[in-house]
């Protein structure tokens, strides 16, 4: 249970230092420091740790004089291709899904599709959701090459995708309307409109992190 409670503590700290990070809040070449982290979030130095590892993993964070961890906020460019790779390998694998997802995942993604819709006054909940629902394509996809790709690339834009939904009012409501219309083509078993789609969604979610990074920047 402990584990659990260190769990959940570490992705209460991590969501909420992505976002200062995105906002601007935390300065590109600020040091994170563990112990005063661990003392203004009233959590143990062992649950800062493991969020400030995962900041580290997705790229958001770098090691810097003493290994101390200092904020690495990515600028357009960089984010303009991560975006662009997870749409590509992304977009084939929901052409794909729509091929190969059994009847079973099927109706998990519609269920997840439900959630959405009756998830919209919550922002952190809907984060979980939209996690989700591209989980449900990318395992229906059937292809291990192509999910462990992505799921590389998830390390490194996921915290971004998730910001999104907390720095964008409306983000949530066209996220969703959107998610509804992959999940459409996969259904109906049309792979090219699956693929654009899901080309158009990632397009989007790049385009709403640029505007909140133009209007974060010092």
């Amino acid at each position: 249970m402990a584990g659990r409670h260190c769990s959940l503590g570490a992705d209460t700290v991590h969501t909420a230092l992505v976002e200062r990070i995105v906002s601007g809040i935390l300065g590109s070449g600020e040091t994170l420091h563990e112990v005063e982290l661990a003392e203004s979030f009233g959590l143990s130095r062992t649950t800062v740790r493991a969020a400030l590892l995962r900041l580290e993993q997705s790229g958001l964070a770098v090691r810097g004089q003493h290994s101390a961890l200092v904020v690495r906020r990515l600028e357009a460019e960089d984010i303009a291709e991560l975006f662009e790779a997870v749409g590509e390998v992304e977009s084939a694998i929901a052409a794909l899904a729509a091929l190969r997802m059994s009847a079973i995942e099927c109706d998990r993604l519609k269920a997840i599709l439900t959630e959405g819709e009756a998830s919209q006054e919550c922002k952190l909940g809907y984060s979980d959701i939209n996690a989700r629902f591209h989980a449900a394509i990318r395992e229906g996809g059937h292809n291990a090459i192509l999910s462990n790709t992505l799921s590389d690339l998830n390390l490194r834009t996921l915290p971004w995708r998730a910001a999104q939904f907390s720095a964008h009012v409306q983000r949530q409501q066209s996220s969703h309307a959107e998610h509804a219309e992959i999940a459409e083509a996969i259904l109906d078993r049309d792979g090219d409109a699956a693929r654009e789609s899901m080309r158009r969604h990632i397009a989007s979610s790049f385009f709403t992190l640029s505007e909140i990074l133009a209007n974060s920047a010092p």
